[in-house]
């Protein structure tokens, strides 16, 4: 793999830690694709309502910050490996979890959420500062788009494994293959894990002191509301999509071919995005695809058919790769130019997290009380039109992002002067 990566980067230098963290992400995408998506059509089976879809992902956002916070402080205690195997295991015990409850899954709906939101935060935390440390502003844009590869080939091949194996077998004995399929999956990342360098960060966990840069550092600031209208897009677009698809064709076969286009289309956009991405291009391209992330919504807005929202996921197929991208490598280096930066790295990563998070329970909560006092087949298009303008606001946030010559030490009270005017 060393050797297909040295290839693909040329003369890049690539470590054996990073080549790690992309099989780990790789494993974890493949499970999380193969099972997670289904999840949501295995408790919508169980209710047939949107109330108890949107509790499951609301104990998912709000536990997710409130672990994040408890790994960073981890986190600067131990070695972060291990909190990344802390959120392994946790989310091996999710899937065991939906296994053992069964057919009373949507009965404790929340509490599910809850357990996957727990592990959520302890692998994203480490996984994201494990990002941070190992990858330099040089690999980034490299690392994230060879992640996006790997994320799309498992968005390609999980959902359509799982709907054909879900379509062939009975119902219940389908579902109780996927999510132990899901498991194993979630060991060999943890037995990958083992070989990943041990990394310890030292000091106390300072959440307050980075929450508090918001007042001195204008990128910071940027960045984090546009994490905040990140969270609003993602908060019930991730799961009323899902539900959209498999309402329309009652089939979770149909449901992965959906995933199937969806991943297939990112999977290519994610190598061109990757191999030809240049920094001073990053704008352009969150611009670009923000625009076709948001028009692309009214084709199945008022009218929505199988064959719309095929053509739905063709078009967000393409936007993802082109906005994921440059946002994430450029998110990765705010932090990296931001005040003790390399001592205070996990904060920084858990106060991101945390925005995203408030966005994300907030259009949860909006969407709970619209569906309560409006009929959610009429209420649910507007709130889609609304929070999926999410991506457009976030290049209203960042185009105003300029980063200072690297090397240069920032300061606490004044932001980096750059003659990077396009960046």
């Amino acid at each position: 793999m060393h050797k297909t990566l040295q290839a693909f980067t040329g003369k890049m230098d690539i470590n054996r830690d990073l080549i790690l963290l992309l099989v780990i992400g790789g494993l974890y995408s493949l499970s999380i694709f193969l099972s997670n998506t289904f999840v949501n059509v295995y408790l919508w089976r169980q209710a047939g309502d949107y109330s108890t879809i949107a509790f499951y992902n609301l104990g998912i956002y709000l536990f997710q910050p409130i672990t994040f916070i408890l790994a960073g402080k981890i986190a600067k205690k131990v070695d972060r490996v291990i909190v990344l195997r802390l959120g392994v295991i946790c989310l091996s015990l999710f899937f065991l979890s939906v296994l053992f409850i069964a057919e009373n899954a949507a009965t404790y709906n929340f509490l599910l959420g809850s357990v996957l939101g727990i592990g959520f935060g302890f692998y994203w935390l480490a996984f994201n500062v494990l990002t941070f440390e190992i990858t330099e502003p040089e690999s980034r844009d490299f690392f994230n788009g060879f992640l996006g590869v790997l994320q799309s080939f498992a968005g390609m091949i999980g959902p359509i494994l799982a709907g054909t194996i879900i379509a062939k077998m009975e119902e219940t004995i389908g579902y109780t293959v996927i999510f132990t399929v899901s498991f194993c999956l979630f060991i060999a990342a943890v037995v990958c894990s083992f070989f990943l360098k041990r990394r310890q960060a030292e000091g106390r966990f300072h959440f307050r002191r980075v929450l508090g840069e918001w007042n001195h550092n204008k990128n910071w600031r940027k960045i984090l509301n546009a994490h905040i209208a990140q969270g609003l897009r993602e908060g019930i677009f991730l799961f009323v999509i899902t539900i959209w698809v498999f309402v329309a064709t009652g089939s979770e076969f149909s449901l992965g071919m959906f995933n199937l286009l969806l991943s297939g289309l990112s999977f290519v956009l994610y190598f061109i995005v990757t191999r030809w991405i240049k920094s001073s291009m990053r704008k352009k391209f969150i611009l670009t695809g923000a625009l076709i992330l948001y028009f692309s919504i009214y084709i199945i807005l008022f009218d929505v058919s199988y064959t719309k929202l095929m053509i739905y996921a063709g078009l967000i197929g393409l936007a993802y790769p082109i906005v994921n991208v440059p946002y994430f490598s450029m998110t990765f280096d705010v932090i990296g130019k931001a005040w003790k930066a390399k001592e205070l790295r996990v904060e920084y990563i858990v106060v991101r997290e945390v925005f995203a998070n408030i966005g994300r329970v907030t259009a949860i909560v909006v969407f709970v009380i619209a569906i309560t006092l409006f009929s959610a087949e009429v209420i649910i298009p507007y709130l889609l039109a609304f929070f999926g303008l999410g991506h457009i606001v976030i290049y209203l946030f960042v185009k105003d992002i300029y980063l200072g010559a690297s090397g240069k030490k920032e300061s606490i009270t004044k932001e980096p002067v750059t003659d990077e005017k396009n960046r």
